[in-house]
Protein backbone atom coordinates (compact mmCIF):
# COMPACT_ATOMS: atom_id res chain seq x y z
CA UNK A 1 0.00 0.00 0.00
CA UNK A 2 1.02 3.35 -0.93
CA UNK A 3 2.04 6.12 1.75
CA UNK A 4 0.99 9.00 -0.77
CA UNK A 5 -2.26 10.39 0.45
CA UNK A 6 -4.71 9.90 -1.95
CA UNK A 7 -7.25 12.93 -3.36
CA UNK A 8 -10.56 12.35 -2.82
CA UNK A 9 -11.13 12.24 -6.38
CA UNK A 10 -8.32 9.72 -6.78
CA UNK A 11 -10.22 7.76 -3.46
CA UNK A 12 -13.52 8.14 -5.18
CA UNK A 13 -12.54 6.47 -8.09
CA UNK A 14 -10.86 3.40 -5.86
CA UNK A 15 -14.12 3.21 -3.70
CA UNK A 16 -16.30 2.64 -7.03
CA UNK A 17 -14.46 0.82 -8.62
CA UNK A 18 -14.48 -1.62 -5.21
CA UNK A 19 -18.34 -1.35 -5.16
CA UNK A 20 -18.69 -1.77 -8.80
CA UNK A 21 -16.86 -4.91 -8.67
CA UNK A 22 -18.18 -6.35 -5.60
CA UNK A 23 -22.14 -5.22 -5.66
CA UNK A 24 -25.32 -4.31 -7.27
CA UNK A 25 -26.47 -0.85 -7.53
CA UNK A 26 -29.85 0.56 -5.98
CA UNK A 27 -32.75 0.59 -7.76
CA UNK A 28 -33.85 4.65 -7.58
CA UNK A 29 -37.72 4.26 -8.46
CA UNK A 30 -39.63 2.35 -4.96
CA UNK A 31 -41.70 -0.65 -6.01
CA UNK A 32 -44.91 -0.70 -5.87
CA UNK A 33 -46.09 -4.03 -5.07
CA UNK A 34 -43.20 -4.01 -2.30
CA UNK A 35 -44.12 -2.63 1.52
CA UNK A 36 -42.38 -0.02 3.17
CA UNK A 37 -38.59 -0.82 4.02
CA UNK A 38 -39.02 -4.29 2.55
CA UNK A 39 -35.12 -4.88 1.90
CA UNK A 40 -33.96 -2.16 4.10
CA UNK A 41 -32.20 -2.59 7.24
CA UNK A 42 -33.84 0.97 8.30
CA UNK A 43 -36.25 -0.34 10.68
CA UNK A 44 -34.07 -3.49 11.80
CA UNK A 45 -34.12 -2.29 14.73
CA UNK A 46 -37.46 -2.75 15.57
CA UNK A 47 -38.53 -5.84 13.51
CA UNK A 48 -39.50 -8.97 14.99
CA UNK A 49 -36.17 -11.05 14.61
CA UNK A 50 -35.59 -14.35 13.28
CA UNK A 51 -32.54 -15.78 14.94
CA UNK A 52 -31.60 -18.51 12.82
CA UNK A 53 -31.99 -16.64 9.81
CA UNK A 54 -30.35 -13.59 11.75
CA UNK A 55 -27.11 -15.76 11.55
CA UNK A 56 -27.37 -16.52 8.26
CA UNK A 57 -27.16 -12.51 7.66
CA UNK A 58 -24.24 -12.06 9.74
CA UNK A 59 -22.62 -14.79 7.98
CA UNK A 60 -23.46 -12.40 4.44
CA UNK A 61 -22.60 -9.12 6.74
CA UNK A 62 -19.35 -10.88 7.37
CA UNK A 63 -18.23 -11.75 4.29
CA UNK A 64 -18.84 -7.79 3.28
CA UNK A 65 -16.44 -6.71 5.91
CA UNK A 66 -13.93 -9.59 4.51
CA UNK A 67 -13.94 -7.77 1.16
CA UNK A 68 -13.54 -4.50 2.28
CA UNK A 69 -11.24 -4.35 4.70
CA UNK A 70 -9.09 -6.83 2.31
CA UNK A 71 -9.29 -3.83 -0.17
CA UNK A 72 -7.59 -1.63 2.28
CA UNK A 73 -11.55 -0.03 2.81
CA UNK A 74 -12.13 -1.66 6.18
CA UNK A 75 -10.46 0.84 8.51
CA UNK A 76 -9.94 4.03 6.70
CA UNK A 77 -8.86 6.48 9.42
CA UNK A 78 -7.60 3.77 11.70
CA UNK A 79 -3.94 2.41 11.89
CA UNK A 80 -2.08 1.60 9.54
CA UNK A 81 -0.61 -1.43 12.16
CA UNK A 82 -4.03 -2.67 12.14
CA UNK A 83 -4.94 -2.55 8.57
CA UNK A 84 -6.24 1.10 8.49
CA UNK A 85 -5.59 3.62 6.22
CA UNK A 86 -5.24 6.53 8.43
CA UNK A 87 -6.81 8.70 5.97
CA UNK A 88 -8.97 12.01 7.87
CA UNK A 89 -12.62 11.89 8.34
CA UNK A 90 -13.61 13.17 4.78
CA UNK A 91 -12.46 9.99 3.30
CA UNK A 92 -14.88 8.16 5.75
CA UNK A 93 -17.70 9.93 4.91
CA UNK A 94 -17.06 9.48 1.28
CA UNK A 95 -16.87 6.08 1.53
CA UNK A 96 -20.30 5.55 3.84
CA UNK A 97 -21.92 8.08 0.79
CA UNK A 98 -20.65 6.07 -1.58
CA UNK A 99 -21.76 2.49 -0.75
CA UNK A 100 -25.15 3.89 0.20
CA UNK A 101 -25.94 3.50 -3.25
CA UNK A 102 -25.54 0.15 -3.18
CA UNK A 103 -27.22 -3.07 -2.18
CA UNK A 104 -25.17 -4.45 0.91
CA UNK A 105 -25.86 -6.70 3.68
CA UNK A 106 -26.92 -5.16 6.89
CA UNK A 107 -23.83 -4.40 8.00
CA UNK A 108 -26.32 -3.40 11.63
CA UNK A 109 -24.48 -6.64 13.40
CA UNK A 110 -21.07 -4.45 13.98
CA UNK A 111 -22.61 -0.97 14.99
CA UNK A 112 -22.27 -1.92 18.78
CA UNK A 113 -18.18 -3.80 18.08
CA UNK A 114 -16.71 -1.19 15.92
CA UNK A 115 -19.22 2.39 16.80
CA UNK A 116 -18.50 1.55 20.89
CA UNK A 117 -16.28 -1.81 22.04
CA UNK A 118 -13.51 -1.24 19.55
CA UNK A 119 -12.57 2.21 19.73
CA UNK A 120 -12.52 1.65 23.56
CA UNK A 121 -9.90 -0.86 23.28
CA UNK A 122 -7.64 1.19 21.14
CA UNK A 123 -7.77 3.61 23.77
CA UNK A 124 -7.82 1.78 27.10
CA UNK A 125 -6.37 -1.93 26.20
CA UNK A 126 -3.00 -3.31 25.96
CA UNK A 127 -1.15 -3.82 23.01
CA UNK A 128 -1.31 -7.61 23.33
CA UNK A 129 -5.10 -7.20 23.56
CA UNK A 130 -5.59 -4.27 21.04
CA UNK A 131 -3.19 -6.84 18.52
CA UNK A 132 -5.36 -10.10 19.30
CA UNK A 133 -8.62 -8.28 18.35
CA UNK A 134 -8.48 -4.72 16.20
CA UNK A 135 -8.18 -5.85 13.18
CA UNK A 136 -10.41 -9.22 13.39
CA UNK A 137 -13.25 -6.90 14.81
CA UNK A 138 -12.91 -4.30 11.65
CA UNK A 139 -12.14 -7.55 9.16
CA UNK A 140 -15.58 -8.54 10.36
CA UNK A 141 -13.88 -11.58 12.06
CA UNK A 142 -15.21 -11.08 15.69
CA UNK A 143 -18.40 -8.98 16.73
CA UNK A 144 -18.47 -7.51 19.74
CA UNK A 145 -20.78 -6.50 22.40
CA UNK A 146 -21.30 -4.04 25.55
CA UNK A 147 -22.10 -5.58 28.86
CA UNK A 148 -22.90 -2.58 30.91
CA UNK A 149 -26.34 -2.26 32.36
CA UNK A 150 -27.96 -4.48 35.55
CA UNK A 151 -31.09 -5.19 36.37
CA UNK A 152 -30.28 -2.74 39.31
CA UNK A 153 -28.03 -0.61 37.18
CA UNK A 154 -29.59 1.42 34.24
CA UNK A 155 -29.43 4.79 33.94
CA UNK A 156 -27.23 4.72 37.41
CA UNK A 157 -24.45 2.90 35.45
CA UNK A 158 -22.16 3.25 38.59
CA UNK A 159 -24.64 1.33 40.54
CA UNK A 160 -23.50 -2.07 39.12
CA UNK A 161 -22.93 -5.31 41.28
CA UNK A 162 -21.41 -7.61 39.04
CA UNK A 163 -18.25 -8.97 40.50
CA UNK A 164 -14.50 -9.41 39.65
CA UNK A 165 -12.36 -10.59 42.23
CA UNK A 166 -8.91 -11.23 41.55
CA UNK A 167 -6.93 -14.54 41.45
CA UNK A 168 -3.63 -14.68 40.72
CA UNK A 169 -2.78 -13.64 36.88
CA UNK A 170 -6.98 -13.85 36.49
CA UNK A 171 -10.00 -12.60 37.12
CA UNK A 172 -13.24 -14.35 38.69
CA UNK A 173 -16.84 -12.47 36.72
CA UNK A 174 -19.65 -13.37 38.78
CA UNK A 175 -22.93 -11.53 37.87
CA UNK A 176 -25.99 -10.44 35.35
CA UNK A 177 -25.94 -7.74 32.57
CA UNK A 178 -29.49 -6.97 30.80
CA UNK A 179 -30.44 -5.28 27.65
CA UNK A 180 -27.29 -6.55 25.52
CA UNK A 181 -28.18 -6.26 22.16
CA UNK A 182 -26.48 -9.18 19.42
CA UNK A 183 -24.81 -11.00 22.87
CA UNK A 184 -25.77 -13.95 21.10
CA UNK A 185 -23.52 -13.53 18.27
CA UNK A 186 -20.69 -12.01 19.34
CA UNK A 187 -17.74 -13.27 20.13
CA UNK A 188 -16.28 -10.94 22.55
CA UNK A 189 -17.73 -8.58 25.54
CA UNK A 190 -16.58 -5.27 26.73
CA UNK A 191 -17.86 -5.43 30.68
CA UNK A 192 -17.45 -3.01 33.82
CA UNK A 193 -17.51 -4.72 36.98
CA UNK A 194 -16.86 -3.64 41.00
CA UNK A 195 -13.85 -4.94 41.89
CA UNK A 196 -13.70 -2.99 45.24
CA UNK A 197 -16.92 -2.63 46.93
CA UNK A 198 -15.48 -0.87 49.72
CA UNK A 199 -14.72 1.78 47.20
CA UNK A 200 -17.56 4.92 46.48
CA UNK A 201 -20.06 4.00 43.53
CA UNK A 202 -18.11 5.50 40.70
CA UNK A 203 -14.67 3.97 41.85
CA UNK A 204 -13.69 0.39 42.50
CA UNK A 205 -15.03 -0.15 39.11
CA UNK A 206 -12.82 -2.02 36.21
CA UNK A 207 -13.42 -2.73 32.65
CA UNK A 208 -12.38 -6.19 30.67
CA UNK A 209 -12.58 -7.51 27.37
CA UNK A 210 -14.38 -10.93 28.15
CA UNK A 211 -14.71 -14.24 25.66
CA UNK A 212 -18.69 -14.37 25.49
CA UNK A 213 -18.11 -18.29 24.30
CA UNK A 214 -16.09 -18.90 27.56
CA UNK A 215 -17.29 -21.47 30.41
CA UNK A 216 -19.97 -19.82 32.62
CA UNK A 217 -21.53 -17.40 30.69
CA UNK A 218 -25.09 -18.04 29.44
CA UNK A 219 -27.00 -15.17 26.96
CA UNK A 220 -30.85 -15.77 27.30
CA UNK A 221 -33.46 -13.46 24.52
CA UNK A 222 -35.73 -10.86 25.67
CA UNK A 223 -38.83 -10.68 24.22
CA UNK A 224 -39.97 -6.65 23.67
CA UNK A 225 -43.59 -5.76 22.79
CA UNK A 226 -42.50 -5.13 18.86
CA UNK A 227 -42.36 -9.45 19.29
CA UNK A 228 -39.02 -8.89 18.41
CA UNK A 229 -35.78 -10.30 20.87
CA UNK A 230 -33.32 -7.41 20.10
CA UNK A 231 -32.02 -7.56 23.57
CA UNK A 232 -30.56 -10.61 25.65
CA UNK A 233 -29.31 -10.85 29.20
CA UNK A 234 -26.06 -12.23 29.93
CA UNK A 235 -25.37 -14.12 33.28
CA UNK A 236 -21.87 -14.99 34.25
CA UNK A 237 -20.75 -17.55 36.43
CA UNK A 238 -16.97 -18.17 37.73
CA UNK A 239 -15.95 -17.07 34.03
CA UNK A 240 -12.44 -16.29 34.20
CA UNK A 241 -10.92 -13.44 32.40
CA UNK A 242 -7.17 -12.86 32.38
CA UNK A 243 -5.13 -9.62 33.41
CA UNK A 244 -4.28 -8.93 29.98
CA UNK A 245 -7.74 -8.27 29.08
CA UNK A 246 -8.22 -5.68 31.38
CA UNK A 247 -9.23 -2.37 29.98
CA UNK A 248 -7.23 0.36 31.84
CA UNK A 249 -5.98 0.88 35.35
CA UNK A 250 -7.92 -1.24 38.43
CA UNK A 251 -10.49 0.70 39.72
CA UNK A 252 -10.22 3.49 37.51
CA UNK A 253 -13.09 1.38 35.03
CA UNK A 254 -15.58 4.22 35.25
CA UNK A 255 -12.94 6.70 32.76
CA UNK A 256 -13.36 3.21 30.53
CA UNK A 257 -16.97 3.42 30.99
CA UNK A 258 -16.79 7.08 29.68
CA UNK A 259 -15.14 6.38 26.86
CA UNK A 260 -17.64 3.99 25.73
CA UNK A 261 -21.07 6.10 26.77
CA UNK A 262 -19.57 8.76 24.63
CA UNK A 263 -18.91 6.55 21.96
CA UNK A 264 -21.97 4.95 22.16
CA UNK A 265 -24.27 8.21 22.05
CA UNK A 266 -22.57 9.40 19.27
CA UNK A 267 -23.14 6.08 17.25
CA UNK A 268 -26.29 6.23 18.00
CA UNK A 269 -26.61 9.86 17.57
CA UNK A 270 -25.24 9.85 14.37
CA UNK A 271 -27.53 7.14 13.17
CA UNK A 272 -25.71 4.00 13.95
CA UNK A 273 -28.10 3.17 16.40
CA UNK A 274 -30.35 2.31 13.27
CA UNK A 275 -33.17 4.83 12.01
CA UNK A 276 -32.04 7.33 10.70
CA UNK A 277 -32.57 6.64 6.92
CA UNK A 278 -36.41 6.08 7.90
CA UNK A 279 -36.18 9.92 7.68
CA UNK A 280 -35.38 10.54 3.87
CA UNK A 281 -36.92 13.37 2.81
CA UNK A 282 -37.55 10.87 -0.43
CA UNK A 283 -39.00 8.32 1.16
CA UNK A 284 -41.46 10.40 3.29
CA UNK A 285 -42.15 12.34 0.59
CA UNK A 286 -42.74 9.22 -1.36
CA UNK A 287 -45.14 7.73 1.89
CA UNK A 288 -47.19 11.28 1.74
CA UNK A 289 -47.85 11.22 -2.57
CA UNK A 290 -48.83 7.13 -2.49
CA UNK A 291 -51.38 8.56 0.25
CA UNK A 292 -52.92 11.53 -1.83
CA UNK A 293 -52.26 13.97 0.66
CA UNK A 294 -49.14 16.05 -0.66
CA UNK A 295 -50.87 19.24 -1.50
CA UNK A 296 -52.07 19.35 2.25
CA UNK A 297 -50.56 22.32 3.61
CA UNK A 298 -50.27 21.33 7.10
CA UNK A 299 -49.01 17.85 5.70
CA UNK A 300 -45.84 19.83 4.27
CA UNK A 301 -45.21 21.91 6.85
CA UNK A 302 -44.69 18.55 9.19
CA UNK A 303 -42.96 17.23 6.52
CA UNK A 304 -40.83 20.00 6.29
CA UNK A 305 -40.53 20.01 10.38
CA UNK A 306 -38.95 16.45 10.23
CA UNK A 307 -36.59 17.11 7.67
CA UNK A 308 -35.14 20.24 9.06
CA UNK A 309 -34.85 18.59 12.34
CA UNK A 310 -33.04 15.70 11.29
CA UNK A 311 -30.72 18.40 9.12
CA UNK A 312 -30.12 20.37 11.85
CA UNK A 313 -29.01 17.44 14.10
CA UNK A 314 -26.90 15.82 10.73
CA UNK A 315 -24.67 19.02 10.79
CA UNK A 316 -24.20 19.52 14.58
CA UNK A 317 -23.25 15.67 14.95
CA UNK A 318 -20.48 16.12 12.13
CA UNK A 319 -18.86 18.23 14.58
CA UNK A 320 -18.86 16.06 17.34
CA UNK A 321 -18.27 13.22 14.55
CA UNK A 322 -14.97 15.31 13.60
CA UNK A 323 -13.46 15.69 17.10
CA UNK A 324 -13.68 12.17 18.19
CA UNK A 325 -11.89 11.05 14.73
CA UNK A 326 -9.60 13.34 15.43
CA UNK A 327 -8.13 11.58 18.08
CA UNK A 328 -10.22 13.86 20.87
CA UNK A 329 -12.44 12.29 23.56
CA UNK A 330 -16.29 12.68 22.91
CA UNK A 331 -17.75 14.83 25.30
CA UNK A 332 -21.29 15.98 26.64
CA UNK A 333 -22.39 17.26 22.73
CA UNK A 334 -23.05 13.77 22.35
CA UNK A 335 -25.79 13.14 25.03
CA UNK A 336 -27.42 16.42 22.86
CA UNK A 337 -27.25 13.78 19.98
CA UNK A 338 -28.38 11.06 21.02
CA UNK A 339 -31.30 12.90 22.55
CA UNK A 340 -31.86 14.75 19.08
CA UNK A 341 -32.36 11.56 17.25
CA UNK A 342 -34.89 9.97 19.76
CA UNK A 343 -36.54 13.16 19.68
CA UNK A 344 -36.51 12.40 15.56
CA UNK A 345 -37.87 9.82 15.53
CA UNK A 346 -40.74 10.03 18.26
CA UNK A 347 -41.38 13.34 15.63
CA UNK A 348 -41.03 10.82 12.61
CA UNK A 349 -43.42 8.19 14.05
CA UNK A 350 -45.90 11.08 15.12
CA UNK A 351 -45.64 11.95 11.36
CA UNK A 352 -46.53 8.74 9.80
CA UNK A 353 -48.93 7.90 12.23
CA UNK A 354 -51.06 10.99 10.94
CA UNK A 355 -50.53 10.83 7.49
CA UNK A 356 -51.18 6.15 7.88
CA UNK A 357 -53.64 6.64 10.84
CA UNK A 358 -55.65 3.57 11.59
CA UNK A 359 -52.92 1.75 8.85
CA UNK A 360 -49.72 1.91 10.71
CA UNK A 361 -51.07 -1.12 12.81
CA UNK A 362 -53.04 -2.98 10.65
CA UNK A 363 -51.47 -5.13 8.20
CA UNK A 364 -53.52 -4.54 5.46
CA UNK A 365 -50.94 -5.43 2.71
CA UNK A 366 -51.13 -2.28 1.19
CA UNK A 367 -47.61 -0.64 0.28
CA UNK A 368 -46.18 1.85 3.34
CA UNK A 369 -48.30 1.02 5.77
CA UNK A 370 -47.29 -1.72 8.66
CA UNK A 371 -43.51 -1.42 8.89
CA UNK A 372 -43.85 1.59 9.85
CA UNK A 373 -45.47 0.31 13.09
CA UNK A 374 -42.45 -1.67 14.29
CA UNK A 375 -41.32 1.89 14.22
CA UNK A 376 -43.82 3.23 16.74
CA UNK A 377 -43.48 0.53 18.81
CA UNK A 378 -39.42 0.61 19.15
CA UNK A 379 -38.95 4.16 19.90
CA UNK A 380 -39.31 4.23 23.15
CA UNK A 381 -36.61 1.62 23.36
CA UNK A 382 -34.74 3.69 21.85
CA UNK A 383 -35.29 6.56 24.54
CA UNK A 384 -33.69 4.20 26.88
CA UNK A 385 -30.33 2.92 24.79
CA UNK A 386 -27.42 4.89 25.73
CA UNK A 387 -28.87 6.40 28.55
CA UNK A 388 -32.55 7.86 28.89
CA UNK A 389 -33.86 10.68 27.73
CA UNK A 390 -34.27 12.09 31.22
CA UNK A 391 -30.74 11.92 32.23
CA UNK A 392 -29.68 13.08 28.69
CA UNK A 393 -31.85 16.18 29.57
CA UNK A 394 -29.69 16.42 33.19
CA UNK A 395 -26.12 16.27 31.50
CA UNK A 396 -26.92 18.58 28.51
CA UNK A 397 -28.38 21.03 30.93
CA UNK A 398 -25.15 20.73 33.60
CA UNK A 399 -22.47 20.01 31.13
CA UNK A 400 -23.79 22.25 28.58
CA UNK A 401 -25.70 24.93 29.56
CA UNK A 402 -24.62 25.07 33.22
CA UNK A 403 -27.45 24.73 34.87
CA UNK A 404 -27.44 24.11 38.57
CA UNK A 405 -28.19 20.51 39.83
CA UNK A 406 -31.67 19.09 40.30
CA UNK A 407 -31.09 19.14 44.17
CA UNK A 408 -30.97 15.82 46.50
CA UNK A 409 -33.93 14.25 48.07
CA UNK A 410 -33.67 12.30 51.65
CA UNK A 411 -33.58 9.04 50.83
CA UNK A 412 -34.19 8.35 54.23
CA UNK A 413 -37.51 10.63 54.53
CA UNK A 414 -40.89 9.60 54.37
CA UNK A 415 -42.72 9.19 51.40
CA UNK A 416 -46.14 11.05 52.29
CA UNK A 417 -43.14 14.31 53.29
CA UNK A 418 -41.19 13.79 50.04
CA UNK A 419 -44.81 14.55 48.73
CA UNK A 420 -45.81 17.85 50.76
CA UNK A 421 -42.23 19.22 49.44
Amino acid sequence: MSDAVPTLEEFEQEILAFLDANAEKKELQRSEESKWGEGSDDVSLFEEVDRDKELEDLKAAQAWRAKRYDAGLGWISGPTEYGGRQLPPAYDRLYANLEGRYKIPNMGFFGIGLGMVAPTINAHATKEVKDLYLAKMYRGDLVGCQLFSEPGAGSDLAGLQTKAERDGDEWILNGQKVWTSGAHYSDIGEIICRTDPDQPKHKGLTGFVVDMRAPGVEVRPLRQMTGGANFNEVFFTDVRVHDSHRLGDVNEGWTVALTTLMNERASIGGGGGGGMGLASLTRLAQLVEHFGVNDDPLVRQKLMDVYIHFQVAKYNNQRAMDKIKAGQLPGPEMSMAKLSLTNNLWRTANFVTDVLGPRVIADTGEWGTFAWGQLLCGVPGMKVAGGTDEVMKNIVGERVLGLPKDPGIDAKAPFSQLLKN
